[in-house]
């Protein structure tokens, strides 16, 4: 919260934080992401967020990366990704069907879906 209170004196148009949630409590995670949420609202700062926590990232997020190997293979609207169902799985760790998915397989099919080649070598969990 320092660093993000250091970096507001600046009054910056954009603000780059990553991985805020790094190491931190988890109530202190939901205090820091409601007041990232309150700087873009509030002071209409845009915010560049790079976040591991998908679940809280896309909660806060307008429009979302997700990326795997440095590389993007989904992007779109945040509410679009959340309720998107490959994602709510792979990503946030819901199941709509109560089963599990492959990992190579689900990898490989949003992969396809984006018309790039996402294959998951042998050997790669």
């Amino acid at each position: 919260m320092l660093a993000i209170g250091r970096g507001l004196m600046a009054a910056p148009r954009l603000m780059l934080l990553d991985e805020p949630s790094l190491g931190i409590a988890p109530l202190l995670v939901q205090e820091i992401f409601r007041l990232i949420e309150r700087i873009n609202r509030e002071r209409g700062t845009t915010i560049l967020l790079v976040e591991q926590n998908a679940t809280i990232a896309l909660k806060v997020a307008h429009h979302a990366f997700l990326m795997e190997g440095g590389r993007v293979v989904l992007d779109g609207p945040a509410d679009s990704l959340r309720s998107n169902p490959e994602v709510r799985q792979f990503y946030l760790g819901f199941s709509d069907h109560g089963g599990k998915k492959d990992y190579r397989e689900m990898k490989n099919r949003i992969g396809r879906e984006r018309g790039a080649s996402a294959e998951v070598p042998d050997g790669v969990a």
